[in-house]
């Protein structure tokens, strides 16, 4: 529906979204009710008030419809919104960075897309047309992303690389993968966690916790430990499964004509996600230690606009692939950076001091566990024999965490990149463009000086905003600094002596 000077509504079918979603609910929550004990009067009240709110929330909603507008000018795109409090918003069309599209499985059956615009500028750089015609979101999309210099030819100046087109589609049998996502699995324990918190009355009134008190005591201690760990893993990786499923399923990644990189995913909640290529700063290849040891990998883009705190954009804003094989993922990450291979090997090694301060930290967190099994000992709480086994296997195993973050550590020029490796719980293969780089910090703690190291930060305007690379020996970070962006350091550095380029 068009108005006065090129101004158009949103879809009129966006008021059902929220009157629908509001009483969803509402059976369910009745028949709760109603095996609880709730007598049928008090069920009918509550209908009656919840059917109220349905109303008034229609009304509120239909007056937002009303008085909400949007138009798509040659210079800006702008929206105006509200009934008592007016708004009027707009972004100018040559800073529009990124149109992503979502519909949620209630969107999709009414037709419909929420459109967010964005200029990739942080706070408030972002635009939401809340909701579209389908039809009309993709051809906004279009209209918004297409730059006069692609039209010019522009794009026949783009690196040599490959070509516009699908880059990566997900196969089935990658979901898999996600079944060694701690953070996937974590979210699902959560979930249940306040299922249960939400239904403890309700449990104990129908004596669940009491019979499966019974079944406890009657087993073997082995037995009653042994399968709850087991069942909750079980747990935890199914639903990490399908809580992959519902976020990647049909997951691709193209390279547009327009200079955009593109992600489509979502089983239920569809998403496209757009990133133009002129932010792009580099790619960060992250491997969680259970991927890691299934040989999994997933890759995530490092540019401006994409904020890596809670509070910024979507968390998955920057997945350029979800985890799949490392191969696949180093191979998207080259496809990506226009370059033949993606840099993972040939790393410069840190010094031995560095794996000193590695083994040290690790044997300091290992300190309250073993204090505790010897403090439980002399309590009389355990037995001596589980407690003196204790000791010495979490030093083992800080030891040997300890030697695969230092295994992980290092450092190389690789071309146009600066690319930096670290992390064991989470390794993280950073490939930085150096021009992106806008300045160098160097940090140095006490105990770092006195083992002649320090931390090379390189700051860029992209991603979390530095790019470390800890414990280089103090000189040859300098070194690697002005290696990286010649010209950089230089008015801050005074002439020495040659030194060694190469890790001890």
């Amino acid at each position: 529906m068009s108005g006065p000077a090129g101004w158009r509504r949103l879809d009129g079918r966006v008021v059902l979204v929220p009157v629908v979603l509001a009483l969803l609910p509402l059976v369910p929550t009745a028949a709760v009710m109603l095996v609880a004990g709730t007598k049928p009067a008090g069920v009918a009240a509550m209908a009656g008030i919840w059917a109220a709110c349905a109303a008034l929330l229609a009304v509120t909603t239909g007056l937002d419809w009303w008085f909400g507008s949007y138009r798509i000018g040659e210079e800006r795109v702008e929206l105006r919104k509200g009934v008592l409090s007016r708004s009027h918003r707009s972004l100018p069309r040559d800073r529009i960075r990124s149109v992503d599209l979502t519909a949620d499985p209630m969107h999709r059956v009414l037709g419909l897309s929420v459109v967010k615009i964005g200029t990739g500028a942080q706070g408030d750089g972002e635009l939401k047309l809340d909701a579209l015609a389908r039809s009309d979101a993709e051809r906004i999309r279009a209209a918004l992303l297409l730059r006069e210099s692609t039209a010019d030819g522009a794009a026949d100046d783009a690196p040599d690389g490959p070509r516009d087109g699908e880059l990566a589609r997900l196969r089935p049998v990658w979901l898999l993968y996600s079944g060694a996502t701690m953070s996937l699995i974590l979210a699902v324990w959560g979930a249940i966690a306040s299922a249960f918190g939400s239904f403890s009355e309700l449990l104990a009134k129908f004596g669940v916790y009491r019979l499966v008190g019974e079944e406890i005591r009657a087993v073997p201690l082995w037995l009653a430990i042994g399968a709850p760990v087991v069942a909750v893993v079980l747990v935890g990786v199914l639903g990490s499964l399908l809580l992959s499923v519902e976020l990647w399923w049909g997951f691709t990644l193209t390279r547009e004509s327009t200079g955009t990189l593109r992600v489509r995913r979502g089983l239920l909640t569809q998403r496209s996600i757009s990133l133009e290529e002129s932010r792009l700063r580099g790619v960060e290849l992250a491997e969680p230690l259970l991927l890691r040891w299934v040989g999994g990998a997933r890759t995530n883009a490092i540019a401006t606009g994409l904020s890596d705190a809670e509070g910024g954009k979507q968390p998955d804003a920057k997945t350029l692939l979800p985890p799949a094989p490392r191969a696949e993922a180093r191979r998207v990450a080259a496809e990506v950076l226009r370059e033949e291979n993606f840099p993972a090997d040939g790393f410069t090694a840190h010094p031995r001091a560095a794996l000193r301060r590695r083994i040290t930290w690790g044997l300091l967190v290992a300190l309250p566990f073993a204090a505790a099994a010897v403090v439980a000992a002399v309590l009389g709480w355990i037995p001596l024999a589980p407690a003196a086994a204790v000791v010495p296997s979490v030093a083992l195993l800080a030891i040997a965490f300890g030697v695969d973050a230092y295994r992980n550590l290092g450092h190389r020029l690789h071309g146009a990149y600066l690319v930096g490796r670290r992390g064991t719980g989470l390794r993280r293969t950073v490939a930085l463009r150096r021009d992106g780089i806008i300045g160098w910090r160097f940090e140095q703690s006490v105990f770092q000086r006195r083992s002649g190291l320090l931390d090379v930060v390189a700051t860029t305007a992209a991603g979390s905003g530095r790019c470390t690379i800890p414990d280089v020996r103090a000189g040859n970070g300098l070194l690697l600094a002005e290696a990286a962006v010649p010209g950089l350091l230089t008015p801050f550095l005074e002439p020495a002596p040659p030194i060694n380029t190469r890790e001890e």
